[in-house]
């Protein structure tokens, strides 16, 4: 699992490439968001469009960061999921918890 975040205009954007899994991968991202959120920032933008696959332990840091984002005042948007993501997020009936955007582009600027 590749991690990249850069911060666009004050919104943070993560990057993900690789499954969202349990181990190494679940334990990256929230290591990313738990230092973003240190720094008193609190817009997430996390760009899934690299990512194939995301099993329960994905599902739960993605449910997870949002929750720690909101009751700082923020949000966490989505960014292209795969079909597999996004069938696996309704299946557990996450969906709807999350905005989701088709492009990274409008994801950021849904900030302003």
């Amino acid at each position: 699992m590749d991690i990249d975040v850069r911060n666009r205009s004050g919104i943070h954007v993560i990057r993900l490439r690789g499954d969202l899994r349990l181990g190494e991968p679940v334990d990256g991202l929230r290591q990313a968001v738990e230092e973003i959120v240190q720094n008193a920032d609190y817009n997430l933008v996390i760009n899934l469009g690299e990512v194939p696959m995301v099993d329960s332990s994905g599902i739960g840091i993605l449910v997870r960061s949002l929750t720690s984002v909101k009751q700082k005042g923020g949000t966490l948007k989505l960014v292209n999921p795969s079909k597999f993501t996004t069938q696996t997020l309704k299946l557990v009936g996450v969906i709807n918890l999350f905005e989701v955007f088709g492009d990274e582009e409008a994801a950021v600027n849904s900030f302003a």
